[in-house]
């Protein structure tokens, strides 16, 4: 294996592999899980919270309590007994991610729904006759995206630092798939002699992971709807 400043880019893997191109495969890999974890959580999130935040009543009690089980469950050990159960995959290990990840989100939205639902707009459209589905759509998703966007941007570093921890154990993206979580484990058994196979792919984690959350700070404060009023008024 060559050190990072040898005259192959970045050195070589543990397998042999010329080490610059496996990282840049690796941002592939787990950018894909933690984007289509982020999306998907969040799909299945807006849809659960909006229909137990409007229609309350009994749906509400139940969809909570699901939402309550699934929360108090620890999150690794829940994907870690997913992942037995489905076998090792890519696909599955999405999948996994998946079910605890939009729990919080289904949370979120029924906080917001429960508030914009009792605003006057939506009285209105209910009085005139609008349907659940319309007042849901026209109304109250326009109404609380500003939070779930911030959640999008917050959820993708989240899914990526948990695949990684995944692949780190040796439990996540198979082979012959690598990602930066499988890079990381790959350089620890050789960190005595080339430190450089754990540094790179946990410096892309740790650069990933800042400038997501620091893309989340924006948009909150982009999106709130307080500062928004004083540049009105303003």
């Amino acid at each position: 294996m060559a050190g990072p400043l040898g005259n192959i880019g970045w050195g070589r893997t543990v397998s042999g592999g010329t080490f610059s191109p496996a990282v840049l495969f690796g941002a592939r890999v787990s950018l894909l899980v933690g984007v289509t974890v982020a999306l998907s959580a969040l799909t299945i999130g807006t849809v659960v919270g909006m229909v137990s935040g409007y229609l309350r009543g009994r749906t509400d009690q139940v969809l909570m309590r699901i939402v309550d089980v699934l929360y108090a469950l620890p999150d690794l050990l829940v994907v870690i007994l997913l992942m037995v159960l489905l076998g090792r995959s890519v696909p599955a290990l999405i999948a996994a991610m998946v079910v605890i990840g939009w729990v919080g989100v289904a949370r979120l939205t029924r906080g917001e729904v429960l508030r914009v639902r009792e605003l006057p707009f939506v009285e209105a459209a209910r009085a005139l006759g609008a349907g659940h589905m319309t007042i849901l759509a026209r109304h109250v998703l326009p109404n609380i995206m500003a939070p779930l966007l911030v959640t999008l941007a917050v959820r993708v570093p989240g899914a990526i630092l948990l695949e990684s921890t995944l692949s780190f154990l040796g439990l996540g993206i198979p082979p012959p798939f690598s990602s930066w979580g499988t890079l990381a484990s790959d350089g620890w058994t050789a960190l005595r002699f080339y430190p450089h196979l754990i540094l790179f792919p946990g410096a892309a984690i740790l650069l990933t992971v800042l400038s997501f959350n620091t893309l989340g700070d924006f948009l909150r404060d982009v999106l709130d709807p307080r500062r928004v009023q004083r540049s009105v008024n303003g």
